[in-house]
């Protein structure tokens, strides 16, 4: 059989919290050379993500959704919900304002064979790796999947 996500994952990964100012966030990223950050909560289970994508908004700033102008009325084009959480990305303060709240996981007993497949199905670079409460165990990137397959024998 091949090997699980707990033969490879990284444990104990960095975290951060909701709380945690965003500008503490980035300084991790940059100084650890990351592209992500956990969010766990006071019990340690994963309530989100933040990763360098999340962060663009800060700079990129964002586009206001097309509209057009009828008897003095504003019509837009396109939902204005999305618009609205894009602005509390781009004005947010702390790493509970621009995280990813859903993020997809894994247990440590799944296959690499299973973590992989989630990888590119959902176009993600990384996956949480949770024990049965929820709580944060390790994490398992793309590089991990490329490393182990340089170790193994072809």
């Amino acid at each position: 059989m091949g090997k699980t996500v707990a033969d490879i994952m990284t444990p104990n990964p960095i975290s951060v919290t909701p709380k945690t100012p965003l500008k503490e966030a980035i300084t991790i990223l940059a100084e650890k050379k990351i592209s992500g950050l956990l969010v766990i909560d006071e019990q340690g289970k994963l309530t989100g993500m933040i990763s360098e994508s999340d962060l663009m908004w800060q700079e990129t700033g964002v586009e206001t959704p097309p509209y057009i102008m009828l008897l003095d009325s504003v019509i837009y084009l396109q939902n204005l919900s999305r618009y609205e959480k894009e602005i509390h990305k781009a004005l947010g303060q702390t790493v509970e304002d621009v995280m990813s709240d859903r993020p997809i996981t894994v247990q440590s007993h799944q296959s690499v064979r299973e973590a992989a497949r989630l990888m590119q199905d959902k176009k993600i670079r990384r996956l949480p790796v949770v024990d049965r409460e929820g709580k944060i165990i390790g994490i398992i990137t793309q590089g991990d999947i490329v490393r182990m397959m340089a170790n193994d024998e072809f």
